[in-house]
């Protein structure tokens, strides 16, 4: 998949280099715990999608300046700070494969470099006077907080439909990914109606990637054991919802009760599982999934041909099709 990924950032190689130099410089800081820490974080960082969106939205839309790499330091800063924020939150000691922030440094550290992240790309947006970034990017910071928020106060009750699904990971994981694309093409094109355009495309791919994310839990086809995580965490995703909705009174009773009250018993969580399997949940989240990835590659073919719009629709496709 890394080959895969190489491939893709093929047309914007040379400014993703920029960017990277650029964005641990954004890094650093006179207080040594804190120079630590971030120097771990720029050490074990991700597949950094949310920049190479930036990069290749900005250039199907025009030429890439510096405005487009003020975005991508924007949209990497405010990710990485949720995802530190998020670890806390999840009492999750796992990021990637290695230890967490808050896993070594403490709850306390991990809320303040968070914070600190976040406040270095206020600095960085309005340091340069990019103010359209930092609208884009702060009302997507706000709605990734509401998400989460709505996805909590829902998980006590187990009281969700498709609706309320949609609209979480809309705001929770759709918002940021939606930004990242209309940042990228406002640093290029002054045109709104190719912005939204970009937003739109973001926002749909975003969705799949989500519903991707869903899928994930129970093992689907090649991608590994059942993890049950979200079901031990009381998480209403789509397979689940659509199989409760469609199942009888009895059975749904059963099945909340489990989510409820034995979510930690792995037999439990396995007989969920099965059950999601045995109602076509997974079938039908994955329809849902290709119905947002169509939707994406058609906004995609309104603009004209190039490497870069090449690259987006692979990176469509990379998104629906990873194994982890």
């Amino acid at each position: 998949m890394a080959s895969d990924l190489d491939k893709i950032k093929e047309p914007v190689q040379k400014e993703l280099k920029e960017f990277e130099k650029r964005f641990k410089e954004s890094m650093k800081s006179s207080v040594p715990l804190l120079d630590k820490i971030t120097y771990y974080i720029i050490q074990k960082k991700g597949k950094q999608v949310r920049p190479i969106l930036v990069f290749l939205c900005a250039k199907i839309c025009g030429e890439i300046n510096d405005s487009t790499n003020i975005a991508a330091s924007l949209l990497e800063l405010s990710h990485t700070a949720s995802l530190v924020h998020d670890d806390v939150v999840d009492d999750a000691y796992e990021r990637r494969g290695f230890f967490s922030v808050n896993a070594l440094w403490k709850n306390k550290i991990a809320v303040l470099v968070g914070d600190f992240l976040l406040a270095k790309g206020l600095e960085i947006a309005l340091a340069t006077k990019n103010y359209n970034h930092l609208q884009t990017v702060s009302n997507a910071v706000k709605q990734m907080s509401e998400g989460e928020l709505l996805q909590m106060e829902k998980a006590r009750r187990l009281d969700i439909d498709e609706k309320v699904y949609f609209e979480i990971i809309r705001q929770k994981t759709a918002s940021l990914i939606a930004a990242a694309c209309s940042a990228g093409a406002s640093s290029t094109t002054t045109d709104e109606n190719l912005i939204n355009k970009m937003r739109v495309f973001g926002e749909k791919v975003g969705m799949a990637f989500q519903i991707k994310d869903d899928l994930f839990d129970y093992g689907a086809d090649n991608i590994g054991k059942p993890r049950g995580i979200d079901i031990k965490e009381k998480k209403m995703t789509l397979p689940l919802i659509y199989s409760l909705n469609n199942t009888d009174k009895s059975t749904r009773n059963k099945i909340i009760n489990y989510i409820k009250n034995e979510s930690q018993n792995d037999e439990r969580v396995k007989e969920v599982i099965s059950f999601v399997k045995s109602m076509d949940g997974l079938q039908y989240a994955e329809k849902v999934m290709n119905g947002y990835t169509d939707d994406a590659i058609e906004i995609l073919k309104t603009f004209p041909e190039s490497d870069a719009r090449n690259s987006l629709e692979q990176l469509v496709y990379f998104f629906t099709t990873r194994s982890n």
